[in-house]
C-alpha cells in the first residue's frame, strides 16, 4: 500500500512542482522524504528543493534531509560548488527556523557546528570565519555541540590561528581545556549509559534487542571521544611541554591566583605533563586549596607530600580527596590516577587496591583493568615457585587486559595487543604438554593471591 501511495504521488510529482505555490508542498514533501529515506537522493532533489524554496518553515525534514540530499550531491555531482555554497545557505536557515526541538531544546550548537566543519571540509571562508562559527556553537550552545569530530575540529582550527599568529599562547590553552572537559563530559555521559548495561550484563540478565542496538551505538560513540581526545592532545603535545609551562602559568599566577578555574587547570595540566617538580606547582596548589577546598587541590596536596617523601601524609590527602568527591566517575579517575601513582612507587598490592576501586565506580574504565595487568606482568619472576608457574602468571595478565577490551571500546585495540603480547610470554603448548600440567589450576601465593587454570591442549 505504501509503495501504491508512493507510486500515485510520484505520478503527480511534475504538476506539482510545476505550481510553484505553497499547496503543492505537503505533497512533495511527503515525495522527497519517501526518496530520502531509502537513500534515493537524486529523485529527492526537486521536490526537496520545491519545498526548500517555497516553504521553508512547513517541516524540520526539509533540513534534517535537505543535509543528507545537499552532501549526496557533493559527492557525486560535476558541479560541487554549487551544492557546497546550497549546503552552507541551509544552515543559516536552519538556524532561522528551526533553532530548537518540538520539545524546545535548543539544537543551535549542533547546526552550527555542522556548517562550521562543512565550510572547513568544503573551504567555504576563511579560516577565521570557520573559527568563528565553531566558537559561536561553543560559547552559546555546547550541550546540544556534542559531536567528537567537530570538537576536535574546533581546537585544531584555534590551534592554526595560533600558528598564523592569530591567538596568544594563553588563549590556545584555555581553549584546550575548554575543549577537553568537553570530551570528559561527553565520555562520562557515554561511559554511565554503557555501565548500566554492563552491570545488567554481569547480573547474568539478557539485554533487550533496543539495549543490543543500544550497547553498539555506545561502543562505536566511546571509541570515537577516545580516538579524537588522543588527537587533540597530539596536537598540543609539543606546545605543551615542562618548558612552554611553566614560565606561561608564572606569568600569569599573580593576575589569576584567585580563580579557583584558572588554578585547576593550570595544575591538572602540570601534573599530566609530569611539572609537579616544580616550585610553582606548590603555589598554585597551596593557592587552589586556600580559596577552594576540593577533591582536586586535596589530590595535589597529596602528590606534593609524595613527592616530599611523606607517604603517610599523601595517603590522608589522597583519602581526603576521596571524601570531599561525591560524583562516582570523578571519584573513579581520582582513584586511578592514586593507583598510577603506588604503581609507580612499587606497591603493586596497592595499585591494584585502588584500581579495582575505580573499577567499582566505573566498570567500563578501561585503562584501570590495562593497569592491573601490567601489575601482574610485572610480577611474572616473583610469583610461582617453578619457571612454569612464574610464567603462567602472563595468562592472568592476558585475561585481565581482555577485560579492558571488553568494557571499553576506547582501548581496545591497544588492549587486545597487550594481551596477544602477555599470551606470547606465557607457557607455550609444548611446555604445557611436557609438563603435563593441561586444565590444572594454579594458585599465585605472592601479592597476587589469585590463580589461573592452564588451557587444555
Amino acid at each position: 500500500m505504501r509503495h501504491f501511495t508512493l507510486f500515485i504521488l510520484l505520478l503527480s510529482s511534475t504538476s506539482l512542482l510545476a505550481q510553484g505555490d505553497k499547496s503543492s508542498c505537503p505533497a512533495n514533501l511527503s515525495i522527497f522524504a519517501e526518496f530520502a529515506k531509502v537513500k534515493n537522493y537524486d529523485s529527492a532533489y526537486e521536490p526537496w528543493k520545491e519545498v526548500r524554496t517555497t516553504c521553508p518553515k512547513l517541516n524540520v525534514a526539509t533540513f534534517k534531509y535537505g543535509e543528507r540530499i545537499l552532501k549526496h550531491k557533493i559527492k557525486t555531482a560535476a558541479d560541487k560548488a554549487a551544492y557546497q555554497a546550497e549546503l552552507i545557505a541551509l544552515y543559516d536557515d536552519w538556524i532561522l527556523y528551526f533553532p530548537k526541538t518540538k520539545r524546545g531544546v535548543s539544537e543551535l550548537g549542533s547546526i552550527l557546528s555542522s556548517k562550521a566543519q562543512s565550510m572547513l571540509d568544503y573551504k567555504q571562508g576563511s579560516l577565521q570565519e570557520v573559527f568563528a562559527a565553531f566558537d559561536q556553537a561553543f560559547t552559546q550552545d555546547p550541550n546540544s555541540f556534542s559531536s567528537p569530530k567537530r570538537l576536535y575540529s574546533y581546537f585544531k582550527t584555534t590551534f592554526e590561528l595560533y600558528k598564523q599568529g592569530a591567538t596568544s599562547t594563553e588563549d590556545l590553552f584555555t581553549k584546550y581545556e575548554e575543549v577537553s572537559e568537553k570530551f570528559e563530559l561527553e565520555q562520562t555521559k557515554l561511559a554511565k549509559k554503557l555501565d548500566a548495561i554492563l552491570t545488567k550484563l554481569d547480573s547474568g540478565q539478557a539485554l533487550t534487542s533496543r539495549e543490543q542496538r543500544s550497547k553498539r551505538v555506545y561502543e562505536t560513540n566511546v571509541l570515537a571521544f577516545s580516538t579524537y581526545a588522543n588527537n587533540l592532545d597530539a596536537i598540543i603535545s609539543k606546545e605543551s611541554s615542562c618548558e612552554n609551562l611553566i614560565p606561561l602559568y608564572r606569568k600569569n599566577f599573580d593576575e589569576n591566583k584567585n580563580d579557583s578555574v584558572w588554578l585547576n587547570r593550570a595544575a591538572s595540566r602540570m601534573d599530566a605533563k609530569d611539572c609537579s617538580d616544580d616550585p610553582l606547582f606548590v603555589e598554585l596548589v597551596e593557592a587552589l586549596h586556600a580559596i577552594n577546598p576540593s577533591a582536586n587541590s586535596a589530590y595535589y596536596l597529596g602528590l606534593l607530600k609524595d613527592k616530599a617523601g611523606d607517604s603517610q601524609a599523601a595517603l590522608a590527602y589522597y583519602k581526603e580527596s576521596l571524601t570531599l568527591e561525591q560524583d562516582k566517575y570523578r571519584k573513579a579517575d581520582i582513584l586511578y590516577k592514586i593507583a598510577v601513582k603506588f604503581n609507580k612507587r612499587g606497591l603493586k598490592s596497592k595499585a591494584r587496591s585502588y584500581a579495582n576501586r575505580a573499577l567499582k565506580n566505573r566498570p567500563s574504565m578501561g585503562k584501570a583493568y590495562m593497569l592491573i595487568a601490567s601489575l601482574y606482568a610485572a610480577s611474572a619472576n616473583d610469583c610461582g615457585t617453578s619457571q612454569f608457574e612464574k610464567r603462567a602468571v602472563y595468562w592472568l595478565a592476558a585475561q585481565t587486559a581482555r577485560k579492558a577490551a571488553k568494557v571499553d571500546p576506547g582501548v581496545k585495540k591497544t588492549a587486545m595487543k597487550m594481551a596477544a603480547s602477555y599470551e606470547g610470554r606465557a607457557p607455550s603448548k609444548t611446555d604445557i604438554f611436557t609438563e603435563g600440567r593441561a586444565g590444572e589450576s594454579i594458585t599465585f601465593s605472592c601479592w597476587i593471591r589469585s590463580s589461573v587454570t592452564v588451557p587444555q591442549l
